[in-house]
């Protein structure tokens, strides 16, 4: 079995950023919705998965989130399929078939780095999405089998010179206040003030970086 991670663009995706009131009608909470994953193609990374193989996934995934397990999502794609807990900035709400491809939505989450997503989506960067799970792959046709997804990760444009979250993330960890900036994203919430101050600090981040 490999780990394997397929990642689209924003607009390979067909991403839609969507902000919806909470269920007792206070407070609204932000949501990726779009393509995860893409079957009976071959993709970037010379993989075909059949469209049988994303669909027995993507159930699974959904008999997880039914039972009470709850789906976390990363900043970034680490080479293994643990969660780290410090980089969840997101949980999988559900995930469906649309023809061949598997398609979820995303619930951004009052993490540090939940926060630091939702400022980067308002402030217009556009992020993509990547499947991190396993299979096999036959060596001879790229066809993946026994595939499992683990989770969906929010990601920078593969085009991009560096990964908007995970050069964030790292100036943030060598800033000398860059601790409490993430302690300021644990507070932000739903204090307007808070939030205005933590886009600030991010946008200005983001400039500094040249990224």
């Amino acid at each position: 079995m490999k780990t394997l991670r397929e990642q689209l663009t924003f607009n390979q995706a067909n991403i839609q950023v969507l902000e919806e009131s909470g269920p007792d009608g206070h407070g609204k909470n932000l949501y990726l919705k779009g393509i995860c994953i893409e079957g009976n193609k071959r993709n970037a990374n010379d993989r075909v998965y059949p469209m049988h193989e994303i669909s027995k996934a993507v159930n699974t995934i959904n008999e997880q989130i039914k039972s009470g397990n709850s789906v976390l999502g990363e900043v970034d794609h680490p080479d293994d399929l643990k969660i780290n807990l410090d980089r969840v900035c997101h949980s999988v709400e559900g995930m469906w078939m649309d023809g061949d491809t598997g398609c979820g939505k995303l619930k951004i989450l009052p993490t540090p780095m939940g926060e630091l997503i939702k400022t980067l989506l308002t402030s217009g960067i556009k992020l993509g999405v990547s499947s991190r799970g396993s299979g096999n792959v036959d060596d001879r046709t790229g066809h993946v089998s026994d595939f499992e997804i683990v989770t969906i990760d929010v990601v920078a444009q593969p085009s991009a010179p560096n990964a908007y979250p995970k050069a964030i993330y790292e100036s943030l960890m060598n800033m000398k206040y860059g601790h409490r900036l993430l302690e300021v994203a644990k507070e932000a919430g739903e204090d307007n003030k808070v939030q205005k101050y933590l886009k600030n600090e991010v946008v200005k981040l983001i400039r500094e970086l040249k990224i």
